[in-house]
């Protein structure tokens, strides 16, 4: 009895739960809204917003300072909810912000103006974060992140730190963080903005290249003209209201 049970209690000390790994790619989600009101006090940012993004497809918001359209990418990406009306994403409703953690790191990537990298990191490290996050293990984040910066063509840059990379490489180092987790939703919020002309371009050629590659769902916030003109379709946002 003793060796049984000294055989039972070694297993069940060995046994190791299984680490999460990567989803696997399934394409792009839908988005719908439908009604969808927010207000900050007594300014209503969006009135009664309705609209459709089919899974795949790439959208740009345009609009001026204030109509809403950062409001609009933060409540799609369960960063914040809205007042009233409903907002789906392959299909399902948007979880609240609480309870929003395994749809952030699960579904929806972002990509910010200020690309919001750890300056203590190297451009690998900051990828792999992502992944930490997803609670993936070390040898499959270092694959992972290694491929991304070989697709992105920083490979030559994998262990310098932000503050070592052109403002163009930071945003691309951001653009593959965004896309550690696979996810089948892209949101960025001006992703060239604080670019040069050259720089932005080169980013536009690579988030095309992306959405080619992984087939993910992309809605871009911008004023950028050149945004625009790489989408699929443009829709604009006046007074919280699509125009």
């Amino acid at each position: 009895m003793s060796g049984t049970a000294g055989v039972l209690t070694a297993g069940r000390r060995g046994r190791r739960r299984p680490r999460p790994s990567l989803p696997s790619r399934e394409g792009g989600a839908d988005v719908v809204l439908a009604d969808v009101v927010k207000s900050f006090g007594p300014v209503r940012a969006l009135r009664g917003v309705s609209l459709a993004v089919a899974a795949s497809e790439f959208v740009t918001v345009t609009g001026p300072s204030g109509s809403g359209k950062s409001t609009l990418l933060s409540l799609i990406g369960s960063l914040d909810r809205p007042d009233s009306g409903a907002i789906t994403v392959a299909g399902m409703p948007v979880p609240e912000p609480r309870h929003a953690v395994e749809f952030r790191r699960r579904l929806v990537g972002f990509v910010f103006q200020d690309n919001l990298l750890l300056p203590y990191l190297s451009a690998q490290s900051n990828i792999e974060a992502a992944l930490l996050a997803a609670g993936v293990g070390r040898r499959e984040r270092r694959q992972r992140s290694s491929e991304l910066l070989v697709e992105v063509g920083l490979a030559d840059r994998a262990r310098h730190l932000p503050s070592e990379l052109s403002g163009g490489q930071r945003q691309t180092v951001a653009l593959a963080r965004a896309l550690a987790n696979h996810p089948r939703l892209l949101l960025a919020d001006e992703p060239t903005g604080a670019l040069d002309q050259a720089s932005a371009a080169r980013a536009l050629d690579l988030l095309a290249s992306m959405r080619e590659a992984h087939g993910m769902t992309v809605l871009v916030v911008s004023h950028d003209a050149a945004v625009a003109k790489r989408a699929d379709r443009v829709m604009r946002l006046v007074d919280g209201q699509v125009v």
